[in-house]
């Protein structure tokens, strides 16, 4: 009989919503499967201890840990290969609070641009680890069991029909896609996706509390977690068969 499937959405850089979360879940034994869709980093204070703590859980479980690379992972390995001025250099995406979390600088805000003496190593992404480098190219485009697809964003259409993950290429277009069309007429097998913070999606197609944009979105064969954390939101997880919920909040 297949164990259970804990599923959790984007934490970008905010370790205290994934402790909190994490200590909210059952325990888990060894034959269920711990699945994190990736976007550890950016935007919240801590992403060097939130890579820390997901290796630490990875490295130590009495069950399974599948760790997904996020569109924010993906970017940051096309830094380190070649270069993306246009990923690294604007507030939004939150490069900079990574790069200090790994240097020990201050906590920018929001809005902050880089120190002079801050834009190579931002740039290049010299700041991060060997180890951490060899981890995020480690990191899954996909996971599949008997419970559901888990990706980062969603599924590519052509010719009229989602491809399955294994039939996308690239591979990592399935990190980066949003298409309205993907939640609202998507019909397989389960996805569990983030990526899209779930109140940019349709509440009235939602089955989980439609009155709170904010929450977890649930249509008839997508799940939508990424409920904002890291970013002013909370950290959402979902269990599997069960759909049962926990949150950060």
């Amino acid at each position: 009989m297949a164990g259970r499937t804990f599923v959790i959405g984007d934490i970008h850089g905010d370790l205290v919503a994934l402790r909190t979360l994490v200590a909210k879940l059952p325990a888990l034994e060894a034959a269920d499967t711990l699945v994190f869709l990736g976007d550890y980093l950016d935007r919240g204070p801590s992403s060097a201890e939130v890579v820390e703590v997901v290796r630490g859980i990875e490295r130590n479980a009495g069950f399974k840990v599948v760790c997904l690379r996020g569109n924010h992972e993906d970017a940051w390995l096309r830094v380190l290969d070649r270069g993306w001025d246009e990923f690294v250099f604007p507030p939004s995406n939150g490069c900079l609070a990574t790069m200090r979390s790994f240097t020990g600088g201050a906590v920018p805000a929001a809005d902050a641009f880089p120190e002079p003496e801050e834009l190579a190593a931002l740039f290049k992404g010299a700041f991060l680890p060997p180890d951490v480098v060899e981890w995020l190219k480690s990191l899954a485009y996909y996971y599949e069991d008997e419970h559901g697809i888990y990706v980062h964003a969603g599924l590519i259409e052509r010719d009229d029909r989602f491809l399955h993950p294994r039939e996308i290429e690239p591979a990592n277009a399935m990190l980066w896609t949003r298409s309205q069309a993907f939640f609202e007429t998507y019909r397989g097998k389960r996805v569990i996706v983030g990526h899209t913070v779930t109140d940019c999606l349709p509440p009235e197609l939602s089955s989980y509390t439609p009155a709170d944009p904010t929450d977890m979105w649930a249509g008839e064969c997508v799940v939508a977690i990424d409920t904002g954390a890291g970013k002013g939101g909370f950290l959402t997880a979902i269990e599997l068969p069960a759909l049962r919920v926990w949150e950060s909040r």
